[in-house]
């Protein structure tokens, strides 16, 4: 299978939670995750974190781990990966709650974090600080 070249959400395989009704928490933790740069086609270094709270389905480990090994060669930007996780993991698992944190490494003297959360947090009020 060229992991590279199949869609990455068709990667996920799921299997029944073994404790649902109970409000447990589970993170993974990719500390190795690697994109490229839309633009320069260099490489992205990161550590990603996907949080949850599952609801009757739990992600298979191996089967994200290939989901997410599929990016090493997709050129995209930090926020729109964090966001496309975490909504294949929502169509792939329909938590309760599911976080997405990218940690990217210092490029250009920056480092940078994306976070994308299901569900969205409510929205503070225009004005408000």
């Amino acid at each position: 299978m060229d992991v590279a070249r199949e869609a990455p959400a068709g990667l996920l395989e799921t299997f029944a939670n073994p404790r649902p009704g109970r409000g447990y928490e589970i993170v993974h933790t990719a500390h190795e995750f690697t994109s490229l740069c839309p633009i320069t086609g260099q490489p992205d270094f990161a550590t990603l974190s996907v949080r949850y709270t599952p609801a009757a389905r739990c992600v298979e480990l191996k089967s994200l781990k290939l989901y997410l090994h599929a990016y090493r060669s997709r050129g995209v930007f930090y926020e729109a990966l964090v966001n496309q996780v975490l909504d294949d993991l929502v169509a792939a698992l329909d938590p309760l709650r599911l976080e997405v944190r990218g940690e990217f490494r210092v490029r250009g003297g920056i480092s940078s974090v994306v976070v994308a959360r299901h569900p969205e947090p409510p929205a503070a009020p225009r004005g408000a600080s």
